[in-house]
C-alpha cells in the first residue's frame, strides 16, 4: 500500500486541503505534503494522528473496504483545543468531511472566540446548548442564548465569541471546520 497516496485520496475524498488536514492532525502543511508525495515516512504516532483526523482508525485505513459507521460515541470524537483563543472543537461525526454537512460541538471558555472564518459558499446552522454567544458576521453582531438556533450564509467573514462561556452544536455545509 502506498500510504502517501492513500492519505491524499482520503483527504481529497473528504474535501480537505492539506492545510486543513495538517491543522486537524496538529502538523504542518509542508509535512502533510511530504507524506503524500512519499518524501518522508511518518512515525506510527504521527500516522495515527493523520488517520484519526481523516475520521477513521488503522483497521479502516489499511482496509480496502471502508465500513460506514452510523453511531458515534465520545470515544470516536476528534478533539482540537486552541488554548490561545479559548475554545475546544469536537468533530462529533468524525468522518463527516465527505458528507454534505459537518456537525461539530464547540465549547467556548469565558472570553473565548472561534477562529475568524473566511467567506465561503454554503450554509452553517447552530444550536446553543448552554451559555450565550455573539455571532459576528462582517460588522454585524447577533446574540443567541441557550436553546436558540442560528443559520448563517457565510458570504462575509464570521466567527462566534462568548464572554462567559458556551457550548454549541455547529453544522456546516459544505464542511469547512
Amino acid at each position: 500500500m502506498d500510504i502517501g497516496e492513500r492519505i491524499k485520496e482520503l483527504r481529497i475524498e473528504r474535501g480537505l486541503t492539506q492545510e486543513e488536514l495538517a491543522d486537524r492532525a496538529e502538523l504542518s502543511k509542508g509535512f502533510i505534503s511530504q507524506i503524500e508525495r512519499n518524501l518522508t515516512s511518518p512515525s506510527i504516532a504521527t500516522l495515527e494522528d493523520v488517520v484519526l483526523a481523516l475520521g477513521m482508525d488503522f483497521k479502516t485505513f489499511f482496509s480496502d473496504d471502508e465500513e460506514k459507521q452510523v453511531v458515534f460515541t465520545d470515544d470516536d470524537y476528534y478533539v482540537k483545543e486552541d488554548c490561545a483563543s479559548k475554545y475546544t472543537i469536537e468533530w462529533i461525526v468524525p468522518n463527516a468531511q465527505k458528507n454534505e454537512m459537518e456537525p461539530v460541538r464547540l465549547t467556548l471558555e469565558a472570553g473565548g472566540s472561534t477562529m475568524v472564518d473566511n467567506p465561503h459558499e454554503g450554509e452553517e446552522f447552530g444550536y446553543v446548548m448552554s451559555g450565550t454567544i455573539v455571532i459576528h458576521i462582517g460588522s454585524e453582531e447577533y446574540k443567541a442564548k441557550e436553546g436558540d438556533t442560528f443559520y448563517i450564509y457565510p458570504e462575509k467573514p464570521h466567527y462566534i465569541s462568548s464572554d462567559k462561556g458556551a457550548q454549541i452544536i455547529w453544522v456546516s455545509s459544505p464542511p469547512s471546520f
